[in-house]
C-alpha cells in the first residue's frame, strides 16, 4: 500500500511522523520504503544521509531518468529503505507543467516496484503543487498530520475540499486514511485550547481521526540531529510508544481498506 503524508501547512510534525510511521512499520517486520518528496530533504537527514548521498534521488524518478528500484537505499534499520530527496525536486513544478499526463508520473515510476514493499511512504512537501498532487494520484491513502491550533482546524477543512476537488478532477483512488494528531501537550500540561481543539477535531471528523496522539516531547526533536530514527535513538520514549501505536493503526485500516477495495473490483 502507498500511503502520502500531505498537508499545505509546515511545522506540523509531517516527515516526523513519515519517518517514525516508516521506522515504526518496519520494526514490526513489514518491507518498508520512504519516499522522500520534499526538497528540503528533511526525510532523508533524518535517516542518517549526508548530502553526497542524494544522488540518484526522488527527482530522478520523478524526471524518468532512472528506474526506482535503482534510486532505493538500504538504512541503519531493517526492513526500512528510503528514496531520498534533492533539490531538484524543487523545479518540478517548471519542469513538468507543460508535459502531458504530469500528474501521474509518480504513479508510473513507482508501479514496477510496488510488489516490492509492503509499504510505500511518500513524505510530500508543505503545499499542493505537482509534487503533493502526483503523490495523491500514486498513492493508495493518504494520511493528514494536524496540530491541536485553533488555525490549523480552520485549514483543515480548506485542505481536505482541495483534495477532494483534486479527487474528483483527476479521478484518483486515493482516499483519506486518517487525521492524525501531533505536537499534542498531555496530562497536566494539557491546555485548555489543546483541549477544546481536540474535541473539535474529533467531533468534527469521529473515525477518519486516530486514536493515537502524537506528544509534544524533546527526544522526537533530537533524534533526526542524530541522523536517527526516534526507536534508534529512544526506544522507550513516549515519542517512540505513540507511533508505534500509530502503526498499529494504520496496518488495522489499511487492511480494511484493502478489502474493501477488492470488493469494488
Amino acid at each position: 500500500m502507498i500511503l502520502a503524508l500531505i498537508n499545505t501547512k509546515g511545522g506540523v510534525g509531517k516527515t516526523t511522523s513519515a519517518v517514525s510511521l516508516a521506522a515504526a512499520l518496519a520494526e514490526r517486520g513489514h518491507s518498508t520504503l520512504l519516499i522522500d518528496l520534499d526538497s528540503q530533504c528533511s526525510a532523508s537527514l533524518s535517516l542518517g544521509l549526508s548530502r553526497e548521498d542524494f544522488n540518484p534521488s526522488a527527482a530522478h524518478v520523478l524526471f524518468g531518468q532512472l528506474p526506482a528500484i535503482d534510486a532505493v537505499r538500504s538504512t541503519d534499520q531493517e526492513h526500512l529503505s528510503i528514496i531520498p530527496a534533492s533539490i531538484e525536486l524543487a523545479s518540478i513544478d517548471l519542469t513538468l507543467a507543460s508535459k502531458p499526463g504530469r500528474e501521474e508520473y509518480l504513479a508510473r515510476a513507482l508501479a514496477p516496484i510496488r510488489s516490492e514493499f509492503e509499504y510505500i511512504i511518500l513524505d510530500c512537501p508543505p503545499s499542493l503543487s505537482l509534487v503533493p498532487i502526483n503523490a495523491l494520484v500514486a498513492a493508495d491513502a493518504y494520511i493528514v498530520p494536524i496540530t491541536p491550533q485553533y488555525l490549523s482546524l480552520e485549514g483543515l477543512a480548506t485542505l481536505l475540499d482541495a483534495v477532494d476537488s483534486l479527487r474528483e478532477s483527476m479521478d484518483t483512488g486515493a482516499t483519506m486514511l486518517g487525521l492524525l494528531l501531533t505536537l499534542c501537550d498531555h496530562g497536566a500540561n494539557r491546555s485548555r485550547t489543546t483541549k477544546d481543539v481536540i474535541g473539535m477535531i474529533r467531533t468534527a471528523y469521529g473515525k477518519k481521526v486516530f486514536d493515537t496522539e502524537i506528544p509534544v516531547t524533546v527526544r522526537l526533536g533530537e533524534a533526526p540531529s542524530r541522523g536517527q530514527t526516534i526507536f534508534a535513538y529512544d526506544n522507550s520514549s513516549p515519542g517512540a510508544s505513540a507511533y508505534r501505536q500509530l502503526a498499529t493503526e494504520v496496518t488495522t485500516r489499511a487492511a480494511s481498506l484493502r478489502r474493501k477495495q477488492r470488493k469494488i473490483t
